[in-house]
């Protein structure tokens, strides 16, 4: 007897489907698994006959051949389950074959029978969709995350014998024995814009110049630097940052869960990411941690930060080879993992805010307390590289707080709120500008995108190349100055660059501390 059965399985962030083929023929005893499969792909084999058992479904004394289609895919780290179950119990004639025409089966089975969750289920659903198959079988505890993909029926089932149950029922009958899943995802969406910041801006006395660059990072999307001594509020503020930023649209989120499914950091109740991730690793982090990797590749930190936050405090404890690896995904905005398997690509767009003192000590230039030289200060800042530094698009001072701020009145300091409202209202002349062009903030302009949309005036041209040849700033940097010009002039209400937004931008890209201790 022989039956198919499709199921899902993930590479990278996207997914594809498997064609799980099963045989029941007589002969000896024997079970075999085929389609270049790892070892820890086989043992399903042995987790299947044992949950059989364990439901009340012996399996036979035959031979059973179970076939993994496309055979020329390498199949590492995928769950094939309760696929090879379902397709033992239509060769066992307990199921029917044309039961699962347009049906995805995907899953785990434990010893005892029980189905349990699988990482990427999200990714699998929207492929099933895609190639218009009709009803996808899922574990109960992946129902939710399933069901936010419209379009496609998703049933959630405990046991083995509960998807007996429900596909042996009548097909008019079947959803009344397990209703299928449903998600309203526009209440998702307007209950977590009820919720407010974490960390609020008004939380931080003073520091001023500092919040006006963090506005201008979350408006634009642009890469800051915080440099200061310790105790300043630089985490603090970094941590306002999500709560400043534009809400995610439902196409990011749909990205950024697709990450954290694949991750299987989808947590119980929580079917979509809703607010932009803000990840502060520490500088202990391993380089496959930070950027993913490993023997089955998994999404590193970079990759769960996308379209959010990535905090690195301290940055030159990173060390310069951790931080050299963020080269590549701030320009490319995605990271590309490649083993014997195959290349693995995940998103990486996010906004990388990195903190750090002034010197060792973190006191200078107070040579009351700072005892470093300027060659320590200079080895410590030589820790990041120069092309690193040159993707920053802001770097900013933090100075100590001042007396008047901190013992001042309360609700003098603005709110995260009342500076969102100045980021949205940038975001929607951005969204204005780059409607039907695929760009989104305007650090996503390559330099095609800048003669377009940041055209200049005859006194701005001449301002920016003044100070490209005094300063003898990189390409790079002279795309970065006109990107971030453009954000200022946005939040100003304006269409045109002028002079001012320039030299504001061009100074924001200045460091007295990297150039002093240097």
């Amino acid at each position: 007897m022989y039956s198919t059965v499709m199921t899902g399985a993930v590479h990278g962030v996207s997914s594809y489907l498997l064609r799980v083929e099963t045989n029941i023929s007589n002969g000896l005893p024997a079970f075999s698994m085929v389609g270049f499969m790892s070892s820890e792909v086989r043992e399903a084999g042995e987790r299947v006959r044992v949950a059989l058992k364990n439901a009340g479904i012996p399996l036979p004394a035959s031979r059973i051949t179970v076939n993994l289609a496309p055979a020329d895919i390498p199949k590492r780290g995928i769950v094939i389950d309760l696929p090879v179950a379902v397709g033992e119990l239509i060769c066992m004639e307990m199921l029917r074959q044309e039961d699962f025409e347009d049906v995805l089966v995907a899953g785990e089975l434990g010893l005892n029978g029980e189905i349990r969750p699988v990482r990427g289920v999200l990714p699998i659903v929207q492929m099933a969709k895609q190639l218009d198959m009709s009803l996808c079988i899922l574990p109960r505890e992946n129902l939710e995350e399933g069901a936010v993909v419209e379009g496609i029926q998703v049933v959630g089932v405990r046991s083995l014998n509960e998807l007996i149950m429900y596909m042996s029922a009548p097909p008019g009958d079947r959803n009344r024995l397990i209703p299928p899943g449903e998600m309203d995802v526009e209440a998702l969406f307007e209950e977590e814009a009820a919720q407010s910041a974490e960390v609020d801006m008004a939380d931080v006395r003073g520091q001023s110049a500092a919040k006006k660059a963090l506005e201008i990072a979350a408006a634009g999307f642009h890469n800051m630097m915080m440099i200061g001594p310790p105790g300043t509020g630089k985490s603090m503020l970094a941590k306002c940052v999500p709560g400043i930023m534009p809400p995610l649209s439902f196409d990011e989120s749909m990205e950024v869960s697709a990450v954290y499914s694949v991750a299987g950091m989808l947590g119980k109740g929580e079917p979509l990411v809703l607010r932009r991730p803000f990840l502060e690793p520490h500088h202990s982090i391993t380089r496959a941690a930070l950027v993913g990797g490993g023997m089955i590749p998994m999404p590193g930190q970079i990759s769960l930060a996308h379209r959010g936050v990535l905090f690195l405090d301290e940055l030159p404890e990173f060390g310069r080879e951790q931080l050299d690896l963020l080269r590549q995904p701030l320009e490319d905005h995605e990271v590309t993992i490649v083993r014997q398997s195959g290349s693995y690509r995940y998103p990486s767009r996010f906004i990388l805010l990195g903190a750090c003192n002034p010197c060792p000590c973190g006191h200078f230039p107070d040579r009351n307390k700072c005892r470093c030289t300027p060659w320590e200060i200079k080895r410590y800042f030589g820790r990041i590289s120069g092309p690193l530094l040159d993707r920053m698009d802001l770097c900013i001072s933090v100075p100590r707080a001042k007396i008047e701020d901190l013992q001042g009145p309360s609700g003098k300091e603005e709110t995260s709120s009342a500076v969102r409202s100045r980021v949205m209202a940038a975001c929607e002349r951005q969204n204005h500008r780059f409607r039907g062009t695929g760009l989104r903030f305007n650090s996503d302009m390559r330099a095609p995108d800048l003669e377009k949309y940041c055209r200049l005036g005859p006194r701005e041209q001449g301002c920016i190349r003044d100070l490209f040849e005094r300063s003898g700033m990189s390409v790079r940097a002279y795309h970065r100055t006109i990107r971030v010009a453009r954000t200022i002039a946005d939040l100003d209400g304006q269409e045109e660059i002028r002079e001012d937004h320039i030299y504001m931008a061009y100074t924001y890209r200045q460091s007295n501390e990297l150039k002093g201790g240097g």
